[in-house]
């Protein structure tokens, strides 16, 4: 038994299979999102007097996806090299069929598949990240919540893997949460600059004016209103900044949301055990484990959307009027890219809500360096005293004996609390929740 959408149901992606993201990406949806731009470039001819208002109803009413062959589309694809063909050969035949062959022949006028392709691809997009955003702003929220709880909440910051200073808990949830932020502004600029494409054969619209419009500039516009995009100020068939541009945010967002992830994959080691997923996934042979599966997913999405934003910056270079290659190269990429954010933002939700926190470790943990995580602190109180380099040597020493630095008589009154270092960290986390 196969899927609405065919064999794609997303098996070896457990990153995206079954969210939302994958419902406004499928193949079904994305044959919507033809029919869409197809409906919406006769009501737009309609409105300028191009088309009668019955094509317009008439095109709208059988831009059904329901109607037609996913699977037979795609094989017929392969003749012309993109679904519109095969598409608009049909949608034709059904409109005539049901609402007479004279409305039929409004189906596509003055179009070129690209103008379908790239619309319906902006459609997608704007359709998927509108879910992406939704689930931006709950990690946020999510998030702020240890950021604010854990403000004081000291533990071992990690530099190139080893413990450094203090820090506090509450300040890396606030980096966390300023870096899905981030990734939200962006998304919310691309989703809102997302075009419409219009412009016939070579980008002329030569064909509006054969088909008797007086301006055929104003027809983008037209366009863009009855699908809800921004009107372009030129048919972008070989400018592809709107790709570009999707593919720069999503790549950022999986990288932002990616930083989280390892994070909390480090943090949730066995051996640190500082925070843990809210419920893990079980193992296929060893009972007591629970793996941190949502973090798992979100860093491996991160780890495969630069590469597919590369592809998308690579069809940058696109020759002509219209390119050979370059645009067809862009639709898997662009669709994989989309179903990785949107299963990484899903999961993120998840993960954030259900993180645990473990205080008490991560204080048990400041200790195990015996006080030299304070070492910073001590060269600057010992230097005026001792000089800025016999400081050094000295907790230097210290650190190579291995003993408690409570233990050295030249530290005797010296303040070895960890927790007392942890500089500016709760001043800087509320000026990071301050952020909305």
């Amino acid at each position: 038994m196969t899927s609405a959408d065919g064999d794609d149901t997303g098996l070896l992606a457990p990153g995206w299979a079954g969210s939302p993201a994958a419902t406004a990406t499928g193949d079904t949806a994305w044959l919507q999102a033809l029919l869409d731009a197809e409906a919406a470039l006769t009501r737009a001819q309609a409105a300028l007097g191009l088309a009668p208002a019955g094509a317009a109803q008439a095109v709208t009413r059988a831009a059904d996806a329901g109607r037609f062959d996913v699977r037979s589309l795609a094989e017929r694809a392969r003749a012309g090299g993109n679904p519109v063909i095969p598409l608009v050969g049909d949608l034709t035949k059904a409109v005539g069929a049901e609402y007479g062959e004279e409305y039929g022949t409004y189906v596509h006028r003055g179009a070129t598949s690209q103008d379908i392709m790239d619309t319906a691809s902006m459609l997608v997009a704007a359709r998927t990240l509108d879910l992406v955003l939704g689930d931006l702003d709950r990690t946020a929220a999510a998030l702020a919540r240890p950021a604010s709880e854990h403000r004081d909440t000291a533990m071992p910051g990690r530099t190139l893997t080893q413990h450094a200073v203090p820090t506090t808990f509450g300040l890396k949830a606030a980096g966390w949460r300023a870096l899905v932020l981030d990734a939200r502004d962006r998304v919310r600029t691309v989703r809102d600059s997302l075009p419409a494409q219009l412009g016939g054969a070579a980008g002329t619209l030569a064909a509006f004016g054969a088909y008797g419009a007086s301006d055929p500039t104003a027809l983008p516009a037209a366009y863009a209103r009855e699908l809800g995009l921004r009107a372009p100020d030129l048919p972008w068939h070989t400018l592809r900044t709107p790709v570009a541009d999707l593919a720069g945010c999503l790549a950022f967002t999986a990288g932002a949301l990616g930083k989280v992830a390892v994070d909390v994959l480090t943090l949730s080691r066995t051996e640190i055990a500082e925070v843990a997923e809210g419920s893990g996934g079980g193992s296929s042979a060893m009972p007591h484990k629970s793996n941190p599966v949502r973090s798992t997913l979100i860093a491996a999405a991160a780890r495969r959307a630069p590469q597919l934003a590369a592809t998308l910056y690579g069809s940058l270079a696109a020759e002509d009027e219209r390119p050979a290659g370059a645009w067809h190269a862009e639709w898997e990429p662009l669709r994989d890219l989309l179903r990785l954010v949107g299963g990484a933002a899903r999961d993120a939700v998840e993960l954030a809500e259900g993180l645990r926190v473990r205080a008490d470790v991560m204080r048990a943990h400041l200790d195990l360096t015996r006080g030299l995580i304070v070492s910073e602190r001590l060269s600057a109180e010992l230097a005026p005293v001792l000089g800025r380099a016999r400081a050094k040597e000295l907790l230097t020493r210290l650190a190579a004996e291995g003993r408690p630095l409570a233990e050295a008589p030249e530290l005797a009154d010296a303040d070895l609390d960890p927790t007392h270092y942890t500089g500016s960290a709760g001043a800087l986390t509320d000026r990071a929740l301050e952020r909305r």
